[in-house]
């Protein structure tokens, strides 16, 4: 069994050990690199990042194979990869990208199947001059989502 599958199947059973962690990215870099980017449905504390760790390094023998590894939690300026990601961010302001179109809305609902926006914009009135400030929701299905990510407001 190779450095990178090994480490896999420790990561799994990391991570079956505590069912709020999720994978978000696993690569094996040349020179036996190994990065790991997890989310947690509660987030993610550096206990997690350090337990998981653990998991995967104090199962590996050096001796056979050297080998660099880093655990961390996903940022937020990484976008949103994961669906379980979406749940934990009911509430907050996404920026999502479609093929079609850029919508900007807070995040009100989450299904197996979409996401649901709402959000305010000014359209001209329907009669007269100016405009008025309507609300918008939309349904997106997560096969249309290219990106998305979570707006950082202060």
């Amino acid at each position: 069994m190779s450095l990178k599958e090994k480490a896999h199947s420790l990561l799994e059973a990391a991570l079956e050990e505590r069912e709020s962690l999720f994978l978000i990215d696993y690569t094996v870099f040349p020179g036996n690199r190994i990065e790991i980017v997890i989310d947690g449905d509660a987030g993610v504390t550096v206990e997690d990042c350090i337990a998981v760790s653990r998991a995967v390094e104090h199962n590996l023998d050096r001796e056979e194979e050297d080998f660099a590894l880093e655990v961390m939690s996903a940022g937020v300026s990484e976008g949103l990869r994961h669906r379980r990601q979406y749940k934990k961010n009911v509430g907050r302001t996404l920026k999502v990208h479609t093929k079609d179109e850029v919508i900007e809305g807070k995040l009100i609902s989450v299904t197996d199947k979409d996401i649901n926006l709402v959000w305010k914009a000014r359209e001209p009135k329907p009669i007269g001059k100016g405009k008025i400030t309507v609300t918008k929701e939309a349904s997106i299905s997560y096969d249309d989502i290219e990106e998305a990510k979570v707006m950082i407001t202060f």
